[in-house]
């Protein structure tokens, strides 16, 4: 177990401390997790254990980008990880599923996340529930669930904010 992350096969959401709430049957169980151990002005951070991998300071979506860049380049297996998100929305959970990743840690949680996170057994504890995070990105993805269609869609987004 990842010290302060989630057990594979849990989804976390809030109102309480620390408890757990039934989830439906075959889907994750849900706890509550108030606290976020990530300090201004990280907006990620990406550890195996109590090693930090990586951190970003970065807006949108750009921290998983680069993150996704950064596993690429080493090699790295996301397998015993936790990834610590401050906002984590529709977008963010297609990517963090497309990478592969099975823990998750965030400050806010999207409701429109939450198919996402359930689909590809990412284990997660939110801070709080919001119906939408308020991004044209959210609501462009809201109904895509297909991987692949939302990375194409996202890195078209990201590309056309990159172009001078």
């Amino acid at each position: 177990m990842i010290d302060g992350g989630p057990r594979p096969g849990s989804l976390v959401l809030p109102h309480g401390a620390a408890r757990k709430v039934p989830a439906a049957p075959d889907k994750p169980e849900v706890k509550v997790w108030p606290e976020l151990d990530l300090p201004a002005p990280l907006t990620l951070k990406f550890l195996r254990g109590q090693e930090v991998l990586f951190t970003s300071e970065g807006r949108w979506l750009h921290p998983l980008f680069e993150l996704e860049d950064q596993l690429a380049r080493t090699g790295q297996a996301p397998t015993g990880t936790l990834l610590v998100d401050r906002v984590t929305g529709r977008a963010a959970a297609c990517l963090m599923a497309r990478m592969g990743l099975n823990r998750l840690r965030t400050g806010v949680l999207s409701r429109l996340a939450i198919p996402i996170l359930e689909a590809h057994d990412i284990a997660c504890l939110a801070g709080t529930i919001v119906d939408r995070i308020p991004c044209a990105t959210e609501d462009e993805l809201a109904g895509v669930d297909d991987l692949a269609v939302a990375y194409g869609l996202l890195k078209a987004r990201r590309d056309r904010t990159l172009t001078p």
